[in-house]
């Protein structure tokens, strides 16, 4: 007779997770980080948890499941399980209409209408940061936004639940390609060539950098941490990755530690229409707290 465990041996031989480990994944990946997996992305759960399986010497994926939910495996492999199972895609310059609202409307108002960034620093999150693109392009325009006015101080909390892309984001190095879009005068003000030029690397500048704190957060703990409400919160293709119930909640805990009067600015094919939050459409996916 052949016992349960021979069959694991031979799904995970056949590159086959079963269902019933799918569910106990998918529930758990929904309840520690928020994310909807649908019965559709198990072959992509499947194939990225795949080099976990060979790493740690595991043969089937349901003894990965007995260990990611064990004392240790909580405490050892949670970090690396959902560093794979996590999207990361992200540019610089990325839809770059937010960055010009930001520079001719956001900016000026708030620190014509307040102490932001005269009596204390303008206060900027970015969400779900990735690699660090985003946050060093808001550097860059809030460097030159700053240089303007010669007022404007300014600091970037950006956030990721991946240590993985959390470490590249800190080092600021980029190859020429993914740094493409960004304006050759600012290529050459705030990034460093690095010195074998074959390589094609290029760094940002260790006083941009200075101004983006790193931090490791999901968006499912109860405390994010915070003890200064910001100003700006970029959350960008973010929450399309949540059901609704979820999506509802996040943007609702995002208005708790955002100013009065600051902006909350969300990715092109996101939506918080019909939501209960204090929240104005000012442009399209820029979103003004109004109480």
């Amino acid at each position: 007779m052949i016992s349960e465990t021979d069959v694991r041996r031979h799904e995970a031989a056949g590159a086959v997770m079963s269902n019933k480990d799918f569910c106990r994944l998918s529930e758990f990946i929904y309840l520690e980080c928020g994310i909807k997996m649908s019965s559709a992305k198990k072959i992509m759960l499947e194939a990225r948890l795949r080099k976990r399986l060979r790493m740690l010497g595991v043969k089937t994926y349901g003894e990965y499941c007995d260990y990611l939910f064990s004392p240790t495996g909580i405490d050892n492999e949670l970090i690396h399980m959902i560093d794979l199972v996590t999207t990361n895609k992200t540019d610089f310059y990325r839809e770059p209409a937010h960055f010009d609202y930001l520079v001719k409307q956001a900016l000026p108002e708030l620190t014509h209408a307040g102490d932001a960034g005269i009596r204390r620093p303008l206060m900027v999150w970015s969400a779900g940061c990735s690699t660090g693109e985003e946050p060093y392009t808001l550097a860059m325009v809030l460097g030159e936004f700053a240089e303007s006015v010669h007022i404007c101080q300014y600091m970037i909390l950006a956030t990721d639940i991946s240590t993985r892309v959390l470490d590249v984001a800190k080092l600021g190095i980029y190859n020429e390609e993914k740094v493409s879009p960004v304006p050759a005068a600012l290529k050459k003000k705030y990034l460093l060539r690095g010195k074998d030029r074959k390589r094609g690397l290029v760094r940002i500048i260790p006083e941009l950098r200075v101004r983006v704190k790193f931090r490791r957060l999901n968006f499912m703990e109860e405390d994010f941490g915070m003890r200064e409400p910001m100003d700006i919160i970029f959350c960008r293709n973010v929450i399309i990755y949540f059901d609704r119930k979820t999506q509802e909640n996040l943007i609702r805990r995002f208005c708790k530690h955002l100013r009065t009067g600051g902006y909350l600015l969300m990715g092109h094919s996101e939506t918080l229409f019909g939501m209960d939050v204090p929240l104005k459409q000012v442009a399209p996916t820029i979103y003004r707290r109004t109480k």
